[in-house]
């Protein structure tokens, strides 16, 4: 996560924090620098998906449903790599061709024991494909 992308998710969502886009304040603070915003880090699970769960067998639309038990446990400093980790914990029709897809999310901070953040992530499927 570089201090660039960082600031383009500040213009994006007007959040200006100075624990988030300014170097010199932040190194004052307890995290010893700049850190992402917790719905940046949140916002990265849309791309990691896509290669470490496969779509359910025949549906044309997988839409994000919604989030239980969301944490931020530690803040992602700046020039750190991250990765996630899924795993399912429940699928169960919801209506005739739509599947709700439960599954357990864990974010990891390459090289710190604690992890970024922990949620149930609730994926829709809809079939059959379009």
């Amino acid at each position: 996560m570089d201090q660039a992308r960082i600031d383009r998710f500040a213009d994006t969502t007007e959040d200006w924090q100075f624990i988030h886009v300014d170097p010199v304040r932040a190194q004052h603070t307890p995290f010893g620098g700049t850190i992402a915003h917790g719905f940046l880090t949140l916002s990265l699970l849309g791309g990691m998906i896509a290669s470490a769960v496969p779509p359910v067998e025949g549906a044309g639309l997988g839409l994000n449903y919604g989030l239980n038990n969301l944490r931020f446990l530690a803040p992602l400093r700046s020039g750190k790599r991250v990765r996630g980790r899924f795993r399912l914990k429940d699928f169960a029709e919801r209506a005739p061709g739509q599947w709700l897809s439960t599954l357990e999310v864990t974010m990891e901070i390459e090289g710190e024991e604690k992890p970024l953040l922990s949620a149930d992530w609730i994926v829709l499927s809809i079939l059959p494909a379009f």
